[in-house]
């Protein structure tokens, strides 16, 4: 049995769809589907509630764009049969309990992370009810099963939960083993689960690739695909490098590698359950179903080249805190990170030396904690300094640490490109080192690299 992901870009809208729903015919019989919300419902949903705070008049017209936006999906599926008809009544308790839901923040003026988490859960939901009834409608035994009530435990943490293996599994290994064939196929939404106490929590922007892996490593599946549409992960972003080429074969560490650093193949949680449950990840194009794709396992074939590919993200910004003596005073930096995490912030690394501290962190996050630090008091450092426009560059690699030459060639490549870096990070990673530099010296900066490493 596969546990099978298909994203929101495979979603994205009635055409792309109908072609998903079409190879799913083909190919589903015996797999489960965990899938990601249409295109664009998921910020819809969000949307909503940041109507519902400002005037509540504007919850009816959303609830109605919302509603269009499934029945135009319905029509290219269905052809406007019977069927058609009948699942669009099946989904009007969805948008019933939306509009309640709305009113609700609207009311008390509040939206709490509770609520923002059962909202965010129905782009999901409605998709996984969607996608079951078409084929349902074209002959084929399908059920959809929603998280909750499938048994996917969390921790509790509203907007980035961590799933439960072990109370999942419990849940979910005997439930579907006794409700699958090989006739059948079964569509679960991704990106929520429940906690202890019954509550939903979502597993955070972009988390139904991580669902799949939690079901996968719950129903001991033979192997997780991932249906993109792309090829799979290639040696450079294709819109900086036109040539560059498709990698057949990954490690977990350097899936996750290339996750971090903005590869958008995966999202950067997804490695983790698939490698303790020892199952494969297989990168799919859903418009070309037949290509080879991307296999990531632990046991992946190692080349001449050690260095996988090349990547970045432009999502960062640096946070520069001043302090003398960083390293002989204790307390300092847990004061920091303390304090950005009460404010719910993210700190993607930490660069120390004797005289100050770099938080690594997403843009919008950098004004906000240099807000929250100005606040603390005594104030254990000595001033701040705010760096954006800057990129965050990797190459990637299994045992790039333990290769002579390769930081050496790596940083010889930038200098040819005239491009100045502005910090190095190594870390802990044994296939992946990083470097800033300025957002306006990326484009040479991955060319550079690409051809020194794959030309």
């Amino acid at each position: 049995m596969k546990v099978i992901k298909i994203g929101g870009g495979c979603l994205k809208n009635g055409k792309a769809a109908r072609a998903i729903v079409d190879l799913i015919a083909q190919k589903g019989l015996g797999q489960i589907f965990v899938l990601s919300a249409f295109g664009g419902i998921t910020d819809m949903l969000i949307h909503g509630i940041d109507t519902a705070l400002q005037n509540e008049a504007g919850i009816v017209p959303t609830i109605e764009e919302m509603t269009q936006h499934h029945h135009h999906i319905i029509d290219e599926l269905m052809d406007v049969t019977p069927h058609a008809g009948q699942l669009k009544e099946e989904l009007e308790s969805f948008f019933l309990t939306l509009e309640r839901y709305y009113y609700g923040i609207s009311f008390t003026r509040e939206a709490t992370p509770r609520m923002k988490d059962i909202i965010a859960s129905y782009g999901e939901r409605i998709s996984a009810v969607i996608i079951s009834r078409v084929l349902e409608s074209r002959g084929c035994r399908s059920e959809f099963l929603m998280p909750d009530v499938a048994g996917i435990i969390t921790d509790g943490k509203y907007m980035d939960a961590t799933a439960d293996m072990t109370r999942t599994r419990d849940n979910l290994y005997p439930l579907i083993r006794s409700i699958m064939d090989e006739r059948k196929m079964l569509f679960i939404p991704g990106f929520f689960g429940k906690s202890r106490d019954g509550e939903i929590t979502t597993f955070g922007r972009g988390g139904s690739d991580y669902s799949a892996a939690v079901v996968a490593a719950a129903v001991d599946a033979e192997v997780l695909e991932i249906w993109k549409d792309t090829e799979g992960f290639m040696t450079a972003d294709p819109d900086n490098i036109p040539d560059c080429r498709l990698i057949p074969e990954l490690t977990y560490e350097e899936a996750a590698e290339l996750s971090y650093t903005g590869a958008g193949i995966l999202h950067a949680r997804t490695v983790e359950p698939a490698r303790k449950a020892g199952i494969g990840i297989s990168i799919r194009n859903t418009f070309n179903p037949e290509a080879p794709g991307s296999m990531i396992t632990d046991h992946a074939r190692t080349t001449d080249r050690v260095i996988k590919s090349v990547s970045y993200t432009t999502d960062i910004s640096v946070l520069k805190i001043f302090a003398s003596g960083v390293g002989a005073r204790y307390g300092i930096l847990s004061q920091i990170t303390d304090t950005l995490a009460r404010d719910a912030v993210n700190i993607k690394s930490v660069v120390t030396s004797q005289t100050g501290i770099s938080l690594l962190l997403a843009r919008d996050d950098l004004d906000r904690s240099f807000n929250a630090l100005k606040q603390v008091k005594p104030r254990p450092f000595r001033k701040m300094q705010k760096v954006s426009g800057v990129a965050l560059v990797s190459i990637v690699g299994e045992g790039l640490h333990r290769n002579r030459g390769i930081a050496a060639k790596c940083f010889t490549a930038v200098s040819q490109a005239k491009v100045n870096i502005e910090m190095i990070s190594f870390g802990t990673s044994n296939a992946a080192l990083y470097f800033l530099v300025k957002e306006r010296d990326l484009d040479q900066t991955i060319n550079s690299l690409h051809s020194t490493f794959f030309d």
